[in-house]
C-alpha cells in the first residue's frame, strides 16, 4: 500500500520527493511545502487537514491521531498497517496536497 500512496502522491501536478532527515520519512511537496510526510520504518503517513475535519476524523477512526512531530490542529497522523482503506487515505491525501496548494501565491498557482 505504502508505495501506490507515494505514487499516488507524485502523480499530482507539480510534486516533488525529498528526503529532509535522511532515507526516512519521504516528503511529498509541492511548490516547496511539504503537504505528505511517509515515515516508512514506522508505518505511518502525515497529512495536512483541516482543524475541523481533523478533529472529526480523529473521533471516527482510531487509525487517525493527531500529527505526530506536526502541529496537531493542522495535521493527522494516518496509521497504514491499520484498518482504512486505500481509497479513504486517497480522499485525505487530495484534502492535504489542495489544502496546501490553496495556500499558495496565486502565481504559483497558476503556473502549477
Amino acid at each position: 500500500m505504502k508505495n501506490n500512496l507515494i505514487e499516488y502522491c507524485l502523480n499530482k501536478k507539480g510534486t516533488s520527493k525529498d528526503y529532509p532527515s535522511g532515507p526516512d520519512p519521504i516528503a511529498i511537496k509541492i511548490a516547496g511545502k511539504i503537504f505528505a510526510l511517509f515515515f516508512e520504518k514506522k508505518g505511518y503517513l502525515v497529512l495536512k487537514c483541516d482543524p475541523v475535519i481533523a478533529e472529526n476524523l480523529r473521533e471516527q477512526h482510531e487509525d487517525v491521531r493527531p500529527g505526530y512531530h506536526m502541529n496537531k490542529q493542522h495535521w493527522n497522523t494516518i496509521i497504514l498497517e491499520g484498518s482504512l482503506p486505500e481509497s479513504f487515505i486517497f480522499e485525505m491525501i487530495d484534502h492535504s496536497y489542495d489544502l496546501v496548494v490553496k495556500s499558495l501565491p496565486k502565481s504559483i498557482r497558476e503556473s502549477i
